[in-house]
């Protein structure tokens, strides 16, 4: 009877379990994914302010400053949308635990 009882308290722990596993796997790619956005900018930091050194004119500096810019905002928008896609796998994958936990329930 503890045996059976302990077997139904673990089977209905799985759907946890797995919930922690996805949430995990998700935190740990956008963690991965914000220290390359952070290292990116720094290095787009260090570049820009070796490239200040160059500048003869208020011109260079503005187009200096254009281009760091610019880099910086493709860097944000790549970080954005690895994100986001990182969010919809989680999500997908929870929408479909939870699908087959409610379906395991109907039978």
């Amino acid at each position: 009877m503890f045996q059976d009882m302990n077997k139904k308290i673990t089977d209905s722990m799985g759907p946890f379990k797995e919930l922690v596993n996805i949430q995990t796997k998700m935190l740990e790619e956008l963690t991965r994914q914000q220290m390359e956005c952070t290292k990116s900018c720094i290095e787009a930091t260090i570049q820009q302010t070796k490239e200040m050194q160059k500048c003869q004119s208020p011109s260079d500096l503005l187009e200096l400053q254009r281009s760091y810019a610019k880099e910086l905002e493709e860097t944000l928008k790549c970080a954005s949308e690895q994100n986001m896609k990182a969010l919809q796998e989680a999500r997908s994958e929870i929408e479909g635990m939870a699908q087959s936990t409610f379906d395991a329930f109907n039978k």
